[in-house]
């Protein structure tokens, strides 16, 4: 919200700098001549920035989805593993149990109930409940060649669900280069100071560029915001997980 926040000042800013050095032109420098060259520039510089800033809504969403498949393969392994060890007996009980607090600290960690309670990743780094879960596993002695097989496919699944859990921190810890946006911020307060220059000031244009800003600001934060899959205003839906959740201990 902060940094959105500051791309909106900087483009309205722009405009507002743009109007007021408007007064200060000689007359010659708003020619129908220099208004075309102007223009000119505006829309080039106008195409790239719709261009970085689509490229960057794109990979930002992409981030997202990924995290979002993630979630549901995690909560699909889940129920899977929860399923293999009910299956080999009831020496597991104490793996299953375990795999139940441990998926539910994440829930509560990464989507609390609270609103005022901020979800976080620190908590869900320090758990070692995965890594609990496999050491428990590898000391379980299988009496029969069904129990083996179940062994190993527990083992299997365990490590899997290790992996891709690392996998989705370090994916929640990815960050927009800050040069991208201070060249992207630049290009648009470019063009709104562009915008002040050629028209002159009264309240409708005001309005139309405060709405302008807002909507490239908006974007700026969507970025953000799908950037950070875990925590803000957008995040990926623990619906897998809770669902997982239900179907643990049957």
């Amino acid at each position: 919200m902060t940094i959105a926040a500051i791309a909106f000042g900087c483009m309205f800013g722009g405009a507002l700098l743009g109007a007021f050095l408007r007064r200060f032109l000689p007359g010659h420098h708003l020619s129908s001549d220099s208004r075309d060259v102007v223009k000119l520039g505006a829309g080039l510089i106008a195409t790239q920035a719709a261009l970085v800033l689509g490229l960057l809504v794109s990979s930002a969403k992409g981030s997202f989805d990924t995290m979002n498949a993630g979630i549901t393969q995690a909560g699909a392994r889940v129920i899977l593993l929860d399923r293999v060890l009910s299956r080999y007996g009831p020496e597991t009980k104490p793996s299953r149990e375990e795999l139940r607090r441990t998926i539910t600290s994440a829930v509560e960690h990464i989507w609390p109930k609270a609103i005022a309670r901020p979800g976080g990743m620190n908590a869900v780094e320090a758990a070692t409940g995965a890594e609990d879960v496999g050491d428990q596993l590898r000391e379980l002695s299988p009496q029969t060649e069904s129990q083996r097989l179940l062994k190993a496919q527990a083992l299997q699944l365990a490590g899997d669900l290790s992996q891709l859990r690392w996998l989705l921190i370090e994916q929640a810890h990815g960050s927009l280069p800050t040069v991208f946006l201070v060249v992207l911020v630049f290009w648009f307060a470019t063009l709104f100071a562009t915008f002040g220059l050629l028209t002159s000031p009264n309240a409708t244009v005001m309005v139309v560029m405060l709405v302008c800003a807002l909507s490239v600001a908006g974007g700026v934060l969507l970025i953000l915001e799908m950037n950070n899959p875990l925590n803000g205003l957008i995040k990926v839906s623990g619906a897998p997980l809770e669902n997982a959740l239900d179907h643990l201990g049957r």
